[in-house]
């Protein structure tokens, strides 16, 4: 029987697949946002997803709503937002603003699981947001746990990924539990002198086999087309489309169709945007929008995740590719990211950048499950029964819909009057930018 995993702040699922693919089976994901519950349903059909907040779960509803009963838990991971600091006078984990993180902590204590990985922003590691960080240490001692005091701030460079990001994670194992160690690097990118020889892919190791989205014109208005040409992919890539065995790693295979593009919807920019786009050099930010031009021998810049709606819904700025003269496509962000090609995002380019902006590079998360699977002792094992993916009207919902789906009420909020102006103006300072 496989070990069980646990994900909280489950987003789309970049952590989920992950620890999927190092061996664990992921038997419930706590997700409050619906339309990204909706689309980690999709592509976790066997997961249990809960679309709430933490705040309002206990450990025993995650068991009884997951079906696991009694079973043990070998593991909870999860990104809480924080905001890594305190009030005057005050501890920064009893500041109400942190409180997210304290359920994380009370979780994985009500689940008595064996270990947990906690990840968050790298500037968590810095200046005053430190004192935070010790608090937080000291909230998972108090339960019973050992913490990796040594913690790290690790790079998907270092893990197989093109793509420059750094997340903080902190690891620790119930009592006596042994401590799961860091993943040792196993790449870097070009120009650095890390791992030896073993240079990451690039950017165009990740995107060339890939047709280009504006051959079709009917991705104007949809995400998906067949495709009969694809170019010859890298051995990266390859990974991606899940050629061979081995591409699955520890993970249950998905029955797919691999001649479609999926995720792919186009964006209509105009003449003068482009001209733009085509002067600027790899490896450098277009002076009008701001945009990374992709460097085809080197990595992305970080990939952001924009904002919600509650947040006035900015979009988030996605990268010029390195050879056509626009932005990258969504499913280009995911092969950036790691994501494999049978992975599916929200059809709209907003929800479907912000979804992999929030994500774990999957690779980067495997690399950690890994370390997690073998401080527990556990063989991991390979899956040979294929499972479908889910309703493809998960990947369409809007907010309400997703909402209406769930039986939920809307967590997110109705935009008031100026909130809306506010993102009208967004969108059309975004217009003049990239057409």
């Amino acid at each position: 029987m496989r070990p069980i995993g646990i994900d909280l702040f489950a987003g789309a699922g970049g952590m989920s697949l992950g620890f999927e693919q190092a061996g664990f089976d992921v038997v419930a994901a706590v997700e409050i946002d619906p339309i990204h519950a909706a689309i980690h349903k999709f592509n976790f059909p066997h997961c249990t997803v809960i679309p709430q907040s933490v705040t309002d779960l206990t450990g025993a509803e995650i068991r009884r709503l997951s079906g696991i009963g009694n079973r043990e838990v070998e593991v909870v991971f999860g990104g809480a937002p924080c905001q890594g600091f305190s009030m005057i006078g005050q501890r920064a984990l009893d500041d109400p603003r942190n409180s997210l993180v304290r359920d994380f902590v009370r979780i994985v204590d009500e689940l008595d699981a064996k270990c947990f990985v906690f990840e968050n922003v790298k500037g968590l590691t810095v200046g005053r947001h430190r004192k935070f960080l010790s608090e937080l240490i000291e909230a998972f001692e108090t339960c019973g746990y050992t913490v990796r005091k040594e913690w790290q701030v690790l790079n998907a460079t270092h893990y197989g990924v093109p793509q420059d990001r750094q997340r903080f994670i902190l690891m620790g194992a119930r009592g006596d539990g042994h401590l799961p160690e860091y993943p040792a690097p196993i790449s870097h990118a070009a120009g650095t002198t890390n791992c030896g020889s073993n240079i990451g892919p690039s950017c165009y190791d990740a995107l060339a086999d890939l047709p280009d989205a504006e051959r079709f014109s009917s991705l104007l208005a949809n995400d998906e087309v067949k495709v009969s040409n694809w170019g010859k992919p890298s051995q990266y890539a390859r990974g991606l489309r899940c050629i061979g065995n081995d591409a699955w790693h520890f993970g249950h295979p998905r029955i797919w169709d691999p001649k479609v593009l999926t995720s792919s919807m186009r964006t209509d920019h105009t003449e003068i945007s482009r001209r733009r786009f085509a002067k600027t050099q790899p490896g450098k930010v277009e002076p009008i929008s701001r945009f990374f031009k992709l460097p085809p021998d080197g990595v992305s810049n970080t990939l952001r995740a924009g904002t919600d709606a509650a947040r006035g819904a900015f979009t988030s700025p996605r990268p010029i590719h390195f050879k056509h003269p626009r932005c990258i496509t969504v499913r280009e962000m995911a092969r950036l990211h790691g994501f494999p090609d049978w992975f599916r995002f929200h059809v709209t380019k907003w929800h479907g950048a912000r979804q992999i902006g929030n994500a774990v590079p999957p690779p980067m998360a495997r690399a950690i499950a890994g370390e997690i699977i073998s401080a527990i002792g556990v063989e991991p094992t390979r899956p040979t029964m294929p499972i479908e993916l889910g309703d493809a009207a998960l990947l369409r919902m809007d907010m309400s819909q997703a909402a209406e789906f769930w039986n939920i009420g809307n967590p997110i909020g109705r935009r008031d009057r100026k909130s809306g102006a506010t993102k009208r103006k967004q969108h059309e300072i975004e217009a003049t930018q990239v057409g």
